[in-house]
């Protein structure tokens, strides 16, 4: 989808909803000027993130509208950082592939709202993955008396 057609959908949905481009703004935390120029084709297709917040603002699946968008199922999993090494592809693997039943006051959750949760996990998993790299352990030297 070319970012004039997620622009018209956009508008249309926004519309559908009767909701004014100031109201959208004022509930997804996205500029009225920005939504303009996304409806008006001028923008370009959004990140995720600015996605999410039209999506939810407009109640609308963001499943849905990420698909609109273009970006699934591809952008659905993020990338493996740059710096990751073998052992902690290894470690993020092992993570994803435990597959308990997710559940939610004794109710097993949707496709989708799983997916949200790997998705946060995926990126806390990777920052924490980061953060342990820079936080290297002092040598046992530094501690002779």
């Amino acid at each position: 989808m070319s970012e004039t057609e997620f622009g018209i959908y956009l508008k249309k949905a926004r519309e559908s909803k009767g909701v004014s481009v100031n109201q959208l703004a004022l509930e997804s935390g996205i500029s009225n000027a920005q939504i303009s120029r996304i409806e008006n084709g001028r923008r370009g297709i959004p990140k995720p993130e600015t996605i999410r917040k039209l999506a939810e603002a407009l109640q609308i699946p963001y499943e849905a509208m990420m698909e609109k968008a273009g970006h699934m199922p591809d952008d659905h999993k993020q990338e493996i950082p740059v710096w990751a090494t073998s052992r902690d592809k290894r470690d993020f693997k092992k993570m994803l592939e435990e597959d308990g039943e997710i559940m939610f006051d004794g109710i097993p959750i949707n496709d989708t709202d799983k997916q949200r949760i790997m998705d946060v996990l995926t990126g806390f998993f990777w920052e924490a993955k980061q953060m342990n790299k820079r936080k290297k352990p002092k040598d046992s030297d530094d501690t002779k008396e």
